[in-house]
């Protein structure tokens, strides 16, 4: 029963009650409307009321009647027929945006009603405590968030998607899935953004291995013994910023839980379970339209981004592996060989101190000093380029 028939019946109720000990002249006609909670004005309405057509007579014709603006049936039919056969188990506002872009005109709050009557929705369970959520950044560019999510994109199958987006405005910047989370797909995801829209301020992420040591479980982070993705953030000159809690971290959390809640009803919809496919599908289709639904503006105009004039970003972008040349003139990395090949500058490097670069495709590559001696393949193999295609020199300054 709605609640405005059970207030209904319970006022009938109270009235018959109220009305007989009026009639009978135990209580005033001013006491009998203070039982109903209403003035005497109202309660002798009552009583006219009551005269003429009974208990009956007091209920709101309102209740009885369909409101003129009420949605013809088949239109609603039509509404819950298209959730069943096409998008069961979506959410309202997922769903809400579907039916938009079909044609549908129809408010958000419509369509949710419907839904939650046709039984094909729960009702969201009430909200917890009130908690003041952190202040976005004013600018866009100013803080970055990155965040990896492990969850069954497609049926049978666990991946990792890994999002950069920005603080001020929600903007994802970057998105695609991998196996797994880890360095490689942390300068990535960076180099997109960097690549997209230039040099950042500040990184945002939880402590994860790759990003942060941390001496004592559950403790601070170690800002001074820095991971591979900690020192390139440094060459970069970018800071980084440690989350100590889900909570903290709660922007991108709730960003994540729209895209379970999504992204494998638009993957299964598509017939897609290639994880190739599926990064094309998020570049194409799935972050356009999610950043014109939820992107908004950032509270002051403009824009901290700087345009990166570096040199070749992905030689900042990579690890790096201090090493010394044996006596063949190779170096050994990772159960490799990797020879370094005749050039005009020395006559050989041994014992010589070199840098090895591991970028995150797998590639490789030696410096000596700023100056790249030579590139390998995962299995190292040197890469022979035109020298007209060579790449430049390392570079070693920050912005």
């Amino acid at each position: 029963m709605k609640r405005t028939e059970w207030l209904q019946e319970t006022r009938k109720m109270r009235f018959e009650e109220a009305y007989e000990n009026y009639i009978s002249g135990r209580i005033t006609q001013e006491d009998a409307a203070r039982l109903l909670g209403v003035c005497d004005r109202t309660f002798r309405r009552y009583m006219s009321k009551y005269d003429v057509g009974g208990l009956d007579g007091l209920l709101d014709k309102r209740l009885t009647q369909a409101s003129h603006r009420c949605a013809p049936v088949d239109e609603v039919m039509r509404l819950t027929e298209q959730y069943r056969n096409r998008h069961t188990g979506w959410n309202a506002r997922h769903f809400h945006t579907w039916y938009r872009k079909d044609g549908g005109t129809r408010s958000y709050t419509w369509v949710k009603s419907r839904l939650q009557e046709a039984g094909l929705i729960k009702r969201a369970p009430r909200r917890g405590a009130h908690r003041k959520r952190r202040e976005r950044s004013p600018l866009a560019g100013m803080m970055i968030h990155q965040d990896g999510s492990t969850h069954e994109w497609v049926a049978n199958q666990k991946w990792d998607l890994i999002v950069t987006m920005d603080d001020a405005t929600n903007e994802h910047y970057s998105m695609f899935f991998v196996q797994q989370e880890g360095t490689a797909s942390s300068f990535r995801g960076v180099q997109e953004v960097i690549e997209k829209q230039g040099l950042f301020c500040s990184f945002y992420s939880d402590r994860g291995g790759h990003y942060w040591h941390t001496p004592e479980a559950g403790g601070k982070v170690d800002k001074h013994n820095l991971t591979q993705f900690g020192q390139a953030m440094n060459r970069l000159g970018i800071e980084m910023i440690a989350a100590y809690s889900p909570q903290a971290r709660g922007r991108s959390e709730r960003m994540f839980r729209t895209h379970q809640e999504r992204l494998p009803k638009e993957l299964a919809l598509s017939g897609i379970i290639d994880m190739e496919v599926a990064n094309r599908y998020l570049q194409e289709v799935y972050m356009p339209a999610f950043n014109d639904e939820f992107k908004q503006p950032a509270a002051v105009e403009g824009s901290v981004f700087v345009p990166w004039i570096g040199g070749e970003l992905e030689d900042f972008l990579c690890e790096r592996h201090e090493r010394v040349v044996g006596h063949d003139n190779c170096v050994s990395f990772n159960n490799l060989k990797l020879q370094i090949p005749a050039d005009q500058h020395r006559c050989h490097y041994v014992k010589t101190k070199v840098t090895v670069l591991r970028y995150p495709d797998g590639k490789l590559a030696i410096l000596h000093g700023p100056r790249k001696i030579a590139n390998y393949d995962e299995t190292g193999q040197e890469i022979k380029h035109n020298k007209k295609l060579e790449r430049k020199p390392a570079a070693t300054a920050s912005q």
